[in-house]
């Protein structure tokens, strides 16, 4: 039959027995009978075929390409996941369910035309002067669940709508950088954040201190260029550390260190050059034994004093024989009273001390030495003498000459002023100038500690170190007034700053250690480290804690590891932990 009468043929049926070329449609194979070649064939892509738009392979099926219009043709994955990714986040805002045969809710039209008037509010990038009291934060930076500075921050400004619904999920997204990065318990009066913000509300740096917590505070909102970035356009930044005075007082003698200190005078000839870099303080803990611990100690038998002297200084168990009679149960309860009247002694005589001119003035040059560009390799963590970043500029580092009493205690407040700092740097430098005055070591082994050989540098407490302020002189001099924008400068919040720090950062640092102790306890431990790791302090020389160190020892290896048992872990340029 002829294909152009198919179809009628098909729709009017004839008498007889139906022709095999005629009677059966395409798949509608008769019983018995097979489907003409023809048929088969019919759908079929023939060899010249490849130029069709459906190509070799079957209908929906693209054709072949060359590598270069394939590239050109394709979408970036990246580009891709982002627009499914946010295809399916405003989905969720406009109320729709993530099932496809779902109905929409009657509020999608409503919940759509408010995501999207958010969406057209202008995003404007700025830098947030902000200021913070440590206490109670795992630090600056956002770090997974952990209670942060910034972490709260970011929760304030997305409470007052400065920061979109859509960017809430990810601090990235709104170009979020620091300027500095603190450390778990370390305060800033001033810091800044740089980020792309909301501010069309001229209350908006109001609104967000009410969103947040009274221990951190939003100076002001200052606009910058579009490619602003807080941490490279800061040129340097200021520092404070306050530190108690009687944390330059002399180890115990009867402490481990103590005990060495005298010990590698004598082998080296030094002990009268020892004695006069200690003059003022030389006889400071003789004249707390005689007029307060010997009269506690005298009516008690020597099995007793020697247990005192062993809950005092744990290394006198090992270095002294004990006595062959032990106290009984009465006096066990006796000794240890007595033992915690000693330490009560110990610490009231740290507190009511009172530094000295000449001490003030020796903190004065040991600070001194660290001016300039200099390998603080011995003052971080994970670093080696050969890495170059390890080298940094100090442009200032110096004391108040005029000390201030809290509860009873005298503190110096530090300051140091460099370019950028690595993590620990500040805490251990101030440690070891500390320990330099205390041990009555030559000035000039702040030099050596530049050199290769590694030394262990303990850090001081976090809770007496504060960010003052980053300083943005080549920004404010040259790159604001040419493209019109206001300077950053922390001066202009000089006095509501001062009052913040005075209120929750002074006082908060002079309560807590009234409380806890943390500079007693750190250089206790100091003194009690056992091996040789702090032994670079004595007259010996590097040599004395080189040789400990480079043996490998299993007791000063843990002594070092021990000094810093609340390590954070590596950090990164422009922070300090």
């Amino acid at each position: 039959m002829d294909p152009q009468n198919e179809n009628t043929a098909s729709s009017t049926p004839k008498m007889g027995p139906p022709s095999s070329a005629t009677a059966v449609e395409p798949g509608q194979e008769m019983s018995g009978q097979k489907r003409p070649y023809s048929q088969l064939q019919q759908g079929r892509p023939g060899n010249n075929e490849r130029s069709r738009p459906n190509g070799r392979g079957g209908k929906g099926k693209k054709r072949n390409m060359g590598r270069g219009e394939w590239s050109r043709s394709s979408a970036d994955r990246r580009s891709r996941n982002s627009e499914d990714r946010d295809a399916k986040r405003l989905k969720l805002e406009q109320g729709a369910p993530e099932t496809a045969d779902a109905q929409a809710t009657p509020n999608d039209s409503t919940t759509a035309a408010d995501a999207n008037a958010e969406a057209r509010r202008p995003k404007r990038k700025v830098a947030v002067l902000i200021g913070y009291s440590g206490s109670g934060y795992r630090g600056m930076q956002i770090n997974g669940s952990e209670k942060t500075i910034e972490g709260d921050l970011f929760a304030a400004f997305v409470a007052v709508g400065a920061i979109s619904k859509a960017n809430a999920d990810d601090p990235k997204k709104t170009s979020l950088i620091r300027c500095a990065r603190t450390d778990k318990g370390v305060h800033a009066a001033g810091n800044i954040v740089s980020l792309k913000l909301i501010i069309e509300e001229p209350d908006i740096a109001e609104k967000i201190n009410a969103a947040l917590s009274p221990q951190i505070r939003i100076w002001g909102i200052i606009r910058t260029t579009g490619g602003f970035s807080c941490y490279q356009a800061c040129d340097s930044r200021i520092y404070e550390y306050l530190i108690p005075t009687y944390s330059f007082l002399p180890p115990h003698p009867k402490t481990c260190l103590g005990k060495q200190l005298i010990e590698y005078a004598a082998l080296a000839g030094d002990t009268e050059n020892f004695m006069l870099r200690q003059h003022d303080v030389s006889t400071f803990w003789e004249t707390v034994e005689e007029l307060k611990v010997a009269p506690l100690l005298a009516p008690l038998d020597p099995s007793a004093r020697f247990a005192i002297l062993a809950s005092l200084y744990p290394q006198t168990k090992a270095e002294e024989a004990a006595p062959t009679d032990r106290p009984n149960p009465a006096t066990e309860k006796q000794i240890d009273e007595t033992a915690r009247k000693i330490k009560d002694i110990y610490m009231a005589a740290r507190e009511a001390y009172r530094i000295s001119p000449a001490c003030l003035s020796r903190i004065k040059t040991l600070l001194g030495a660290y001016v300039g560009t200099h390998n603080f390799h011995n003052y971080t963590v994970q670093k080696t003498f050969a890495d170059p970043s390890v080298k940094r500029v100090i442009k200032s580092f110096v004391v108040d000459p005029t000390p201030i009493v809290r509860n009873g205690t005298e503190w110096l407040s530090l300051k140091v002023h460099g370019q950028s700092f690595m993590m620990h740097q500040i805490r251990k430098m101030v440690a070891m100038c500390a320990l330099i005055v205390r041990c009555g070591c030559p000035d000039e082994r702040i030099y050596q500690t530049y050199g290769k050989d590694i030394l262990n540098v303990p850090k001081a407490p976090g809770l007496g170190l504060l960010l003052e302020r980053p300083v943005f002189e080549s920004y404010n001099e040259r790159t604001a007034p040419k493209n019109n924008r206001g300077t950053i400068d922390f001066d202009v919040y000089k006095d509501i700053i001062e009052e913040f720090k005075q209120r929750e950062i002074y006082e908060r640092i002079f309560r807590e250690e009234n409380v806890d102790k943390q500079f007693h306890k750190f250089f206790t431990h100091c003194d009690n480290l056992p091996g040789n790791s702090l032994a670079y302090l004595s007259s010996a020389g590097i040599s004395a804690a080189s040789k400990s160190l480079a043996g490998g020892s299993k007791e000063d290896k843990g002594a070092m590891e021990v000094v810093d048992p609340d390590s954070d872990g590596p950090g990164s340029d422009g922070g300090e932990g």
